[in-house]
């Protein structure tokens, strides 16, 4: 529920947030520790995650900050990631899935492999193994919520963007099958769809230029989202007012789901030609 001084129903709870040294995740955890939630953040760079603590507790929140250096990918640093979380109140109440990321751009024909390969473990995989074990201690504990960041390339075709989109697609699919899965152990899980959010990764298009315009000329509601904007969606699907809510994807785009992905032509035919963009490999 939403209190009458405003928060979200959410203090004194515990939440997980991977990928929480940055962007979505970090904004996620400072509104979490703002409402009086014990935060826990991981990522794989431990002085990224010093400083994104030193940021929230700058703003003096009602809640704590507690920072896990872990690969998602490794099954035993999240094993140590969840139990961080847990040991805080003695139980997990709730985790964010914001870690992801990709390392392949360019057309089908001629993408690295091995890049495919890690970008799909981080966003697939990292996923999967935030929810196999956090899973289990919101089942031990009589329930709980987990909310996973996909994103619109999983909706709407963005071309040249290689593992982002299908593996964003996985981890939709995951969400639903967890859901349908752990739903008798009131344990929730729902999935954020962000459009275009202002962050530092994607301040190259942010700036400006024709990929920006083409993105709001696609977006009914035409403007760059916020971290704040996906924040407010993770508390709401964390708290109690979603009680009955499970297995859903849900867009905050702006409404660009409506229309098309991005045209990134300017950005990627001066790399790839404009033959190269439509397939073509020199032999």
């Amino acid at each position: 529920m939403v209190t009458n001084d405003g928060s979200s129903g959410l203090a004194k709870t515990s939440v997980l947030v991977t990928g929480g040294g940055s962007g979505i995740g970090l904004g996620v955890a400072t509104a979490l520790a703002a409402d009086g939630v014990h935060v826990t953040i991981c990522g794989r760079n431990e002085e990224k995650l010093v400083r994104a603590a030193e940021q929230i507790t700058a703003g003096d929140p009602a809640g704590t900050v507690d920072t896990v250096t872990a690969d998602v990918t490794n099954e035993d640093d999240i094993i140590r990631a969840v139990a961080t979380a847990a040991g805080r109140t003695g139980q997990l109440d709730g985790v964010v899935t914001c870690a992801g990321g990709n390392e392949t751009v360019g057309p089908v024909t001629q993408l690295d492999v091995d890049a495919w390969r890690r970008t799909v473990d981080l966003n697939v995989t990292g996923t999967m193994l935030t929810i196999k074990h956090s899973a289990r201690a919101l089942v031990a504990g009589g329930g709980g919520s987990i909310v996973t960041i996909s994103s619109i390339a999983s909706s709407n075709t963005h071309r040249w963007f290689g593992a982002y989109g299908p593996s964003k697609a996985g981890v939709d699919n995951l969400t639903q099958l967890a859901a349908d899965e752990l739903g008798a152990s009131n344990v929730r899980v729902n999935c954020i769809r962000p459009g275009l959010t202002r962050t530092d990764l994607v301040a190259l298009i942010t700036d400006g230029g024709p990929v920006l315009d083409d993105y709001l000329a696609n977006t009914p509601i035409a403007r760059v989202g916020e971290v704040t904007d996906i924040a407010a969606l993770a508390k709401f699907l964390l708290g109690p007012d979603s009680t009955w809510i499970t297995g859903q994807i849900i867009n905050v785009d702006g409404g660009q789901m409506l229309r098309r992905g991005p045209d990134f032509t300017s950005m990627f035919e001066p790399m790839f030609g404009a033959d190269g963009l439509r397939g073509v490999v020199a032999p």
